[in-house]
């Protein structure tokens, strides 16, 4: 292609149209294609290939440029004219131009996946920092930097459905990158606007989409397979990693991942302890990376993902990041409580158990897991097996095992509220002003949250707490897995609103998984202890997070009983409350303890331990020497972090010539010259806040309506700017 007289960048007439060459490639008959976009009004922004040897095509010459005198104000047309020029460069370094300027408190440690990816040819990234970190804001600074390059025109988000609405808020308000939130529906609804031989997927250029709705088999894999992408984020990414047999979501990822040159995966968890499992996302970024699946270290994938604990980052963000307030509370059991414990510890089952698959729970350690979180949960869970046995042969074996279940029911049904310790002391914790926690329910700022495994749990604390503590229904709410994505998602805003009446929202562990509840709250109480440590790091990271202005409360409630065995199985929960505190401060990933990858393996490990009756000296023991036997992964619980010169300064972000003081100033001037122009555009600047608010003109609603409907006020149809990210900070705080 050398001997071609077009160039990337030249711009050139063809069809009474003018185009800017993006680049020439070569057809099979060896002729020039030349890849284009418009420039001219009526194919701006559009992308076209034209064989030269088809078209007649008129270079547009810059010595033929006729000046034209500016007789605009202090030469205001030529000033913006330029000014558009300079903002339109795109940089060719790995630098920080955009990104810190979004609507963000700009942290150090959130550039750095960024300044990462923009080393390498193609920005292929895992972005696996633990939870509560910002990974959703270090991926819009990636974006706004690839945007900025002229690399990021076409956007596909795959996220879980309950954070579809909160992605797509995040990436507009803070980054204004606009991503139609897209479900079956609303792709059904792209269908009926496009002839039925077009892909869907090209009707927006930028769009939000559950990864379920995407998975269904054929019905959108032809329209996938046709479309392509500059840039393709996957949330969650560990859902698509293959795992035995490849699940649909990991058919999917694999497809997406050759449709974008650009891929960024997010995930907090990113690998189970398999190698071929976490080779397989490895894989999807760079598939020449790894030769052996079974047989790699971080050499062979070094520059595809990034890997930060809370403990590498604080000495760079201490503000972001309070110190957490951890404090444990034991509630001495009732005389009902310690009768049902006796009966519990001397359980002998002779029918239950005997098809217990290898690797699975005893249904005893399963029934003392429901009392330590309430006797409401134990009672549903007898209640269960008893009608099990039921449907079973009438053996005498059968019959007994009802019995010794029907006995230990009757003395649960004893421990009323009132006889219920721990529920008890949870009560008096939240007296409002009175109680330990000083708690105060008219302060529209003090909102706690309460978390439990068990739902009957989680029923019982709604419907006695409103009645002990005197509060109402608007008051106290819960949030569990039962709930629909958009009820669900609007109880999560509603609980982070100033004018919410909500004080106690009590959760479900669906709660503990990527769900914002920081915002008006600082106070988190375990109801019932996890049997798993991940789940201890999925529920602290719902309000100990980044953006989090007070100093995290954790409250871990425990029943203290006599019974021996019951007292020796509650101090192996306490050791895990204490392990989980150390290995936060000094490692970041609780798997270096359990050696477990996901809460159901860690929760058996837990399990096997109660009933196998070893102490938690016993515990800790075997734990440690679990840590000396290889892990095929152990090398990625370690931190992974951009080297740096540590003799040379943090180097901060650049920015390019400018001839504006600010952008508003930029803003402000150009819309006075649509004044001039044949579509004037209505709009009210605000010189004080640097904001300005636009009325729409017919040209602009014609673009608009490939951006989601959400970004015009629906009161008023204006479309609101400010060029003050501490501002819309403020504005954030003011409309939750």
């Amino acid at each position: 292609m050398a001997s071609s007289k077009y160039a990337p960048g030249a711009r050139l007439y063809i069809r009474d149209e003018e185009w800017r060459v993006k680049r020439v490639e070569l057809t099979d008959r060896h002729k020039e294609l030349l890849v284009v976009t418009g420039v001219s009004p009526l194919v701006r922004g559009q992308e076209r290939l034209f064989l030269t040897e088809l078209e007649t095509i008129e270079i547009v010459d810059p010595r033929k440029t006729t000046f034209v005198a500016d007789s605009s104000p202090s030469f205001r047309s030529s000033r913006l004219y330029m000014e558009s020029l300079f903002r339109q460069t795109p940089p060719t370094d790995e630098r920080i131009y955009f990104g810190d300027r979004a609507a963000i408190d700009p942290l150090p440690f959130q550039m750095d996946p960024a300044r990462q990816a923009l080393k390498a040819p193609r920005q292929r990234i895992l972005i696996a920092d633990s939870v509560g970190l910002g990974k959703t804001i270090e991926c819009g600074i990636l974006l706004s930097e690839l945007i900025a390059r002229g690399r990021g025109k076409r956007i596909l988000v795959l996220a879980v459905k309950s954070m579809l609405a909160q992605f797509q808020k995040e990436l507009w308000a803070r980054f204004t990158i606009p991503l139609v939130r897209l479900d079956s529906v609303g792709i059904q609804r792209v269908r009926n606007k496009i002839p039925a031989n077009h892909n869907p997927f090209y009707y927006y250029d930028k769009a939000i989409i559950s990864i379920d709705t995407l998975k269904q088999g054929t019905e959108y894999r032809n329209y996938l397979e046709n479309a392509r992408w500059d840039i393709i984020v996957i949330d969650e990414a560990h859902n698509v990693a293959q795992r035995g047999t490849s699940s649909q979501r990991s058919k999917l990822a694999q497809l997406l991942s050759t449709q974008s040159d650009t891929l960024i995966m997010l995930s907090a968890t990113p690998h189970d302890g398999s190698r071929r499992s976490f080779a397989s996302l490895m894989s999807m970024l760079d598939a020449t990376a790894i030769a052996n699946p079974d047989n790699y270290g971080p050499k062979d994938i070094g520059g595809l993902f990034i890997r930060r604990f809370k403990k590498d980052i604080e000495s760079r963000s201490r503000k972001a990041f309070p110190e957490r307030k951890i404090k444990e509370y034991g509630a001495a059991a009732s005389p009902e409580e310690e009768a049902a414990f006796d009966r519990l510890a001397a359980l002998t089952f002779a029918r239950i158990d005997q098809k217990k698959k290898s690797g699975t729970v005893l249904f005893k350690t399963t029934l003392e897991k429901a009392l330590f979180s309430s006797p409401a949960a134990c009672r549903e869970t007898i209640d269960n097996r008893i009608k099990s046995l039921r449907k079973e042969e009438p053996l005498p074996q059968v019959t007994a095992d009802i019995e010794q279940l029907s006995a230990l029911d009757a003395l649960l049904g004893k421990i009323t509220p009132e006889r219920f310790g721990k529920y008890q002391m949870l009560v008096q914790m939240l007296k409002p002003k009175t109680g330990k926690l000083r708690w105060k329910p008219s302060d529209p700022s003090d909102r706690v949250v309460i978390f439990t495994e068990r739902i009957k749990t989680m029923n019982f604390l709604a419907e006695n707490l409103k009645k002990d503590l005197g509060l109402n229904d608007d008051q106290v709410r819960t949030l569990h897995g039962t709930m629909g994505d958009t009820e669900m998602m609007n109880l999560v805003e509603e609980f982070g609103g100033d004018k919410s009446k909500v004080r106690l929202l009590i959760c479900s562990d669906v709660a503990s998984e990527g769900i914002n509840l920081h915002y008006r709250c600082h106070r988190l109480i375990h109801f019932d202890i996890p049997w798993s440590l991940m789940i201890f790091q999925q529920r602290n990271g719902r309000i100990d997070r980044y953006g989090q202005e007070k100093s995290p409360e954790i409250y871990y409630l425990k029943t203290e009983s006599k019974n021996e065995k019951i007292k020796g199985d509650t101090r192996i929960l306490e050791l895990l409350i204490k392990k989980y505190d150390q290995v936060v401060k000094s490692i970041g990933d609780p798997a270096i303890f359990t050696h477990r990858y996901d809460s159901d393996s860690e929760e058996v490990q837990t399990a096997e331990a109660i009933q196998s009756g070893l102490t938690p000296e016993q515990f800790e023991r075997r734990q440690a020497a679990l840590a000396l036997e290889e892990d095929p992964l152990d090398w990625f619980n370690q931190s992974f972090a951009p080297e740096k010169d540590s003799s040379s300064p943090e180097e901060p972000p650049r920015a390019f010539p400018t001839l504006f003081s600010s952008d508003y100033r930029f803003a402000a001037a150009a819309l006075r010259e649509t004044r001039e122009s044949d579509e004037p555009i209505q709009y009210e600047p605000d010189d004080e806040h640097q904001s300005v608010s636009i009325t729409p003109n017919e040209p602009m609603r014609a673009r608009l309506k490939f951006f989601p409907p959400d970004i015009l006020n629906e009161d008023t149809g204006r479309l609101y700017l400010c060029a003050l990210p501490e501002k819309i900070q403020e504005e954030f705080k003011r409309c939750r």
